[in-house]
């Protein structure tokens, strides 16, 4: 059994601030329901990034606290948010466009489960409780130039999210490139799950064992 409290995990904050890294300027980025939409709150002002949000937003800015509020200015998730100068709303079918058309450099979305092969199982676990729809997940998987999974590496029962095959309804097949959680930052390659860095206090045979799938460094060490 591996002690994790020796372990110092990633916070939300840190794996938003980590994905910020990988994101270039001028990128238009779409975020998933759930954690993902905690990266807008982490975009250094000195770069150029353009948050869409599916609802009609483009030019998103972070989420809206005390008179900032407007109840009618949301997320996809419906939490208030604010616009960036320059920002622009448009209809919902057009919105849906700039996603089918390939014109989102990133989508980040979360995952209850991903694949040695990048697929992403992300919208439903078979609860009966969870509302049984996909949203526009299935849309921004395919038609994203690039998909990043930002989740946490365990189940609450202490299961990995990584599989060798998701078991759980797919959203999108070979669509993940890179996978961002609380215990390291695992790209999907052809040659298979490649660990970029992990979390300190966690040996790489550790992180392994836990993610009960083959990995490999990215030093080949």
């Amino acid at each position: 059994m591996i002690d994790l409290s020796k372990v110092k995990k990633r916070s939300t904050a840190d794996i938003a601030k980590r994905i910020v890294q990988d994101i270039p300027d001028g990128a238009h980025v779409n975020l998933g329901i759930g954690q993902p939409m905690t990266i807008s709150n982490y975009l250094p002002s000195d770069r150029e990034i353009l948050l869409h949000s599916e609802n009609g937003l483009l030019g998103m800015g972070p989420l809206a606290h005390g008179d900032e509020i407007d109840e009618e200015l949301v997320n996809a998730g419906k939490q208030p948010v604010t616009m960036l100068p320059g920002a622009s709303l448009c209809h919902h079918a057009d919105s849906f466009v700039m996603i089918r058309g390939g014109h989102i450099d990133i989508c980040v979305l979360g995952a209850f489960q991903v694949s040695v092969k990048g697929d992403i199982a992300n919208w439903r676990t078979g609860d009966p409780k969870a509302i049984p729809a996909v949203g526009g997940a299935m849309d921004l998987a395919l038609g994203a130039k690039k998909l990043f999974v930002m989740m946490e590496h365990l189940t609450k029962s202490g299961h990995s999210k990584f599989v060798q095959e998701c078991t759980y309804p797919l959203t999108a097949l070979e669509a993940v490139d890179c996978i961002y959680t609380d215990l390291a930052t695992i790209a999907v390659t052809p040659d298979g799950l490649v660990v970029i860095d992990w979390a300190d206090g966690l040996s790489f045979e550790e992180l392994q064992e836990l993610s009960g799938v083959p990995l490999k460094r990215l030093d080949n060490k």
